[in-house]
């Protein structure tokens, strides 16, 4: 069955970060995908990739001559384009939105940076620790006292990128289905990740947030919202903060203790954390599991990649999908009538002469590009 986005025809440059996950989440809802790799591999390695899925590859040096006029072919015939390059190398190559909008107006072109297209950082380099650092975002993270604490890619790179890259081009896609024109998205992962505090923001504004770290609700500051080491040196997760729940939590685990009765008294939360981090070391995860799970206590066991896809419930949900014997994360969210597939691991290049044939080059164009170092 197609997915949501099946006619959609999208041209990826190849990149590294949130570029290829964004591309991933489009070729999983159905777009074509035209991956453009680099023809010598470097530091970047998409070559059968999990994140790298659901496309077709074609090899080609876009400094080569005679390169850029063939990408301008491809373009012609999409309707989105997805770069991740730093703001001016896609225009160095000829191939930037002035270029690819006169060959195509109704394009949509999808630009993926840290700092953004324009602004005094923007031809910095930078990484997601980077991005996320100047948002606000990295420093309520960690333990106090302490540095702050890295929450690995998943905020700056996928969160503040990846999702808010494919929700400006699905925008952007639907306006230009009812207008014929294309525009750009300038998606900045500083962008997405501030956007994403804007909670914290609103209670800063309130007095109910506070700038040092593990003093608040969610930053591991309450007793009832934080993991906790066990008898194995497994650990497991609380998310017990309506009264309801902290009630449940306490009548489960036997806690009479009547230090535990003012859930709010933040003064209490450093005294009340020890006190739940002895009685959790008492027992395995696995005895915590089986006592909680499944309750109102909002209550997880803390799992790594190696556990995750063979929890119960991970599996009833198919969470994790097998190709060629690679195990990796099923497409999300899921439709009911035309839902997400995760395609194939595409070896780079594998493509080249198809697609190059489909544009309607000849033989002889493609021995030319090859003379000339554009394609192996």
């Amino acid at each position: 069955m197609a997915g949501p986005l099946a006619g959609v025809k999208v041209i990826e440059m190849s990149a590294i970060g949130p570029a290829p996950f964004a591309t991933m989440m489009l070729a999983d809802m159905g777009a074509e995908v035209i991956r453009v790799d680099r023809r010598v591999a470097g530091f970047l390695d998409t070559d059968g990739s999990v994140i790298g899925r659901g496309r077709r590859s074609i090899a080609i040096d876009p400094r080569q001559p005679g390169a850029t006029e063939v990408l301008l072919k491809l373009v012609e015939g999409a309707d989105v384009l997805i770069e991740g390059f730093r703001p001016g190398v896609m225009e160095r190559f000829g191939l930037g939105p002035e270029q690819c909008l006169a060959r195509n107006p109704a394009l949509v072109y999808g630009r993926m940076t840290g700092w953004g297209q324009s602004g005094p950082l923007a031809p910095a380099a930078g990484h997601d620790l980077n991005y996320i650092a100047l948002s606000g975002a990295l420093h309520a993270m960690g333990h106090a006292g302490r540095e702050p604490t890295p929450p690995l890619h998943l905020l700056g790179d996928m969160g503040g990128g990846a999702m808010f890259l494919v929700a400006g081009v699905l925008a952007a896609l639907l306006e230009a289905r009812q207008s014929g024109r294309g525009q750009v998205v300038d998606a900045a992962i500083c962008d997405g990740t501030t956007l994403l505090t804007s909670l914290y923001h609103e209670l800063r504004q309130q007095g109910r947030w506070s700038d040092s770290r593990q003093s608040n609700m969610l930053d591991g500051g309450a007793p009832f919202y934080g993991c906790y080491a066990c008898a194995d040196g497994k650990f497991v997760s609380l998310g017990s903060i309506e009264p309801q729940f902290y009630a449940l939590l306490l009548e489960l685990c036997e806690i009479d203790d009547p230090a535990f009765r003012n859930q709010w008294d933040a003064g209490e939360w450093p005294a009340l954390r020890e006190k739940l981090a002895v009685l959790f070391r008492r027992r395995s995860r696995d005895e915590w599991t089986r006592l909680l799970e499944g309750t109102d206590v909002c209550f997880a066991p803390v799992l790594d990649f190696a556990e995750a896809p063979g929890h119960p419930h991970n599996r009833a949900r198919q969470l994790f999908v097998e190709t060629a014997g690679v195990l990796h994360p099923a497409p999300a969210p899921r439709l009911s009538r035309t839902p997400l597939q995760a395609g194939e691991l595409v070896r780079n290049g594998a493509h080249t002469l198809e697609v190059l044939r489909e544009l309607g080059l000849g033989e002889d164009d493609i021995a030319t590009l090859r003379d000339g170092g554009a394609i192996d």
